[in-house]
């Protein structure tokens, strides 16, 4: 199970960005060939 980096909440997977995303934080991880990039340095703010 992956969990956020920044609140240990879960995430949820989306397909149209290939992406993981935490509601709780409103942040976004991309997936890079298939592998999860859990930095909160390149995460992506949620609008």
């Amino acid at each position: 199970m992956l969990a956020c980096p920044q609140c240990h909440g879960p995430l949820a997977y989306d397909p149209n960005n290939e992406s993981l995303e935490c509601q709780t934080c409103r942040l976004r991880f991309r997936v890079a060939d298939g592998i999860p990039v859990l930095l909160l340095d390149e995460a992506e703010k949620l609008e």
